[in-house]
């Protein structure tokens, strides 16, 4: 039996390893072309009236304060109210010894019965004396005394009844009441305390709550920036009464309640080159509290023919330049970079970079890149969803 020769054998084996190797090759390439493209949802984008929003930052105030002071000088006698709660206009709120101005409103009560008893006298004497003064049975001089004597008593008691009148008060601003009706703080003086009109310390603090006001700024360079895409046409100006406000708590959540826009001052801050601009929200479970920080998202403007993404549609390269993935008719994806305007809601007002008709990537982003070829899901665009839901 003859044995074959190793070198005989080499080219074999070799040649049988290229064959396996070219075999694997054409297997691979076969699955590759075979992997079907990768899907992704896509929003054709429309042109549809955007509200052009403007987020601001600033605080939180009561439209009405009002401290609570005494009114006449005394020792506090009881704090009636119970601190931090509401109270109404007129309520008793501390009461201060009335002793004293109940003594002096009953000497003003004597001191007018006794300015009117001698107006009494006066009168009669300068009646009499008038008409003795016709028949010439007393001076002219003795007529003119007792006419003076009675315009002093008359003057008198005009003089003592206002006396009456202001002890009257004072014995009333014993009794301490609220100014206005809100939320009360807590007592700034106790039992026992020595209060005057003078004190530069207030009795308390009440604070109306709803509604709520929020005082935020603005820069003039975005105000004038605003005023200029006004006057060329690209906005359309909303009434004031109309501007819609949307107020940010420090969480990042939206308060339930929409506000309204009261009025921008009319004077700039020449520390800061800002104007303020204040709206009013409803707080009826007195969720907001005066001083706190906010934000607050106006509509100022409404631009007619606008185009939107949503956010997540929003890619960034490696220098932070914003784009987005598209789909053209052979459903292949090209990026375009693109110009990003205001936030409105969970999407983007695109300034630049896109038009209608185009095919925007909003899912399924993450796995495909420029030149890939792609299936199609067709999502709704945001005209077509306010179009079916009557907005």
């Amino acid at each position: 039996m003859s044995i074959p020769c190793p070198s005989r054998l080499r080219p074999l084996a070799l040649l049988a390893l290229i064959t396996l190797s070219l075999a694997g090759c054409n297997d691979a390439a076969e699955q590759e072309e075979q992997a079907p493209p990768s899907q992704v949802r896509v929003e054709t984008l429309a042109v549809q009236p955007l509200a052009i929003s403007t987020e601001l930052s600033g605080r939180l105030l009561a439209p009405r304060t009002a401290e609570v002071r005494a009114r006449v000088a005394g020792v506090v006698l009881k704090r009636v109210y119970r601190e931090g709660s509401d109270v109404k206009q007129g309520d008793v709120l501390f009461l201060i010894d009335p002793a004293p101005f109940k003594a002096d409103f009953d000497s003003a009560r004597a001191t007018l019965a006794k300015a009117e008893a001698t107006l009494y006298q006066a009168r009669l004497q300068e009646q009499r004396y008038r008409e003795l003064v016709d028949d010439k049975a007393v001076s002219r001089q003795e007529y003119d005394n007792a006419r003076a004597a009675f315009l002093q008593a008359d003057a008198a008691v005009g003089e003592a009844k206002a006396a009456l009148e202001r002890a009257r008060l004072n014995l009333g601003y014993a009794t301490v009441t609220a100014p206005i009706s809100g939320r009360i703080g807590r007592a700034l003086v106790t039992e026992g305390a020595l209060v005057g009109q003078n004190e530069t310390t207030p009795l308390a603090t009440i604070q109306q709550l709803n509604p709520i006001h929020a005082d935020v700024t603005q820069s003039t360079r975005e105000l004038n920036a605003l005023r200029r895409a006004l006057r060329a046409g690209e906005l359309r100006q909303v009434g004031q009464d109309q501007v819609k406000a949307t107020l940010i708590q420090d969480d990042g959540s939206a308060y339930p309640l929409t506000g309204k826009l009261l009025f921008s001052d009319i004077s700039v801050d020449p520390s800061t080159n800002q104007i303020t601009l204040r709206s009013e929200f409803p707080n009826p479970d007195l969720d907001l509290l005066p001083g706190s920080y906010v934000r607050v998202r106006l509509d100022q403007a409404v631009q007619p023919q606008g185009i939107s993404v949503p956010q997540r549609a929003i890619l960034r390269d490696s220098a932070g330049v914003p784009k987005v993935l598209l789909v053209d008719p052979q459903k292949r994806i090209s990026e375009r970079q693109v110009v990003l305007g205001s936030a409105q809601g969970d999407r983007w007002i695109i300034s630049e970079g896109l038009a209608p008709g185009d095919r925007v990537v909003v899912e399924g982003l993450q796995h495909v890149k420029a030149g890939d070829q792609v299936q199609v899901d067709e999502q709704p665009g945001a005209s077509a969803v306010a179009q079916h839901t009557g907005q």
